[in-house]
């Protein structure tokens, strides 16, 4: 299947580990001209050469923080000095850390509040003028299964990617009329560090692969196909949606 993704100009948020990382590699296999983003240089400057090797094309690596205000202004502008315009941004960001309500204070939850939703808000406001003015784009969020279930020990997640969630819908609406499309991918269990340390650091985590239907967890790949597909041509009917790629972990019927 031809997804017409060959030479669309994609920027991809947290990208240099993880589900980011997966997303870029499976787009710059498609034929995509990627800008990958992280606030280690080392390990964006490693995820550059890596898929620049694998794809055969030119990744555009710009180090910097997304929850920072001057950071992500900077990120924006040289993603747009660069290529005059963005067809896909995928929105993400790494995890907050787990832990019941009262773990936290109110400096927590600022932090999670600006690294979850203010930066997804920044990045979308920078790169929607292009996409409006050529009539074409696609605005992917990735946010986590605890949008539609809320997992246990993970109250900063459950609270701030529902809002993200509630995002997405709302510009699905709004955008639909520029030929922009609008969803949300929610990753369940998936093979990545930050599963791996919360399996170490909380027990009742250990038992998650047993509520999993499908028996085991996800793997990047698996998550960067979803997400791949609704960036492409092919998805050009599909908009507002929340896709769970959680190997069936949500329980509600819609």
């Amino acid at each position: 299947m031809d997804l017409g993704l060959k030479n669309k100009v994609a920027f991809v948020a947290a990208s240099s580990q993880g589900l980011g990382k997966a997303v870029a590699l499976e787009l710059g296999q498609e034929g995509v001209q990627l800008i990958i983003n992280g606030r280690n240089k080392e390990n964006l400057e490693s995820t550059k050469h890596e898929i620049e090797k694998i794809s055969g094309r030119k990744v555009l690596a710009l180090a910097g923080d997304l929850s920072n205000d001057n950071e992500r202004e900077q990120v924006i502008k040289n993603s747009l000095e660069e290529y005059n315009h963005i067809d896909i941004l995928i929105t993400n960001t790494g995890g907050p850390p787990s832990g019941k309500f009262e773990d936290f204070k109110q400096e927590d939850w600022d932090k999670t509040y600006k690294s979850l939703l203010v930066s997804v808000v920044g990045l979308i406001n920078g790169f929607l003028p292009g996409m409006k003015q050529q009539r074409w784009g696609r605005i992917i969020a990735i946010t986590s299964q605890a949008v539609k279930q809320p997992v246990n020990n993970l109250v900063l997640s459950n609270s701030i990617r529902a809002s993200v969630a509630g995002l997405m819908k709302t510009l699905s609406n709004e955008l639909a009329i520029h030929n922009i499309t609008v969803n949300n991918v929610m990753p369940g269990y998936t093979e990545t560090e930050r599963l791996k340390k919360l399996l170490e650091k909380n027990s009742s985590f250990a038992s998650a692969k047993n509520e999993i239907p499908l028996g085991r967890f996800g793997t990047p790949e698996e998550f960067a196909a979803a997400v791949t597909f609704l960036a492409s041509e092919r998805a050009s009917y599909i908009t507002g949606v929340s896709l769970a790629v959680d190997g069936g972990w949500i329980k509600n019927i819609l």
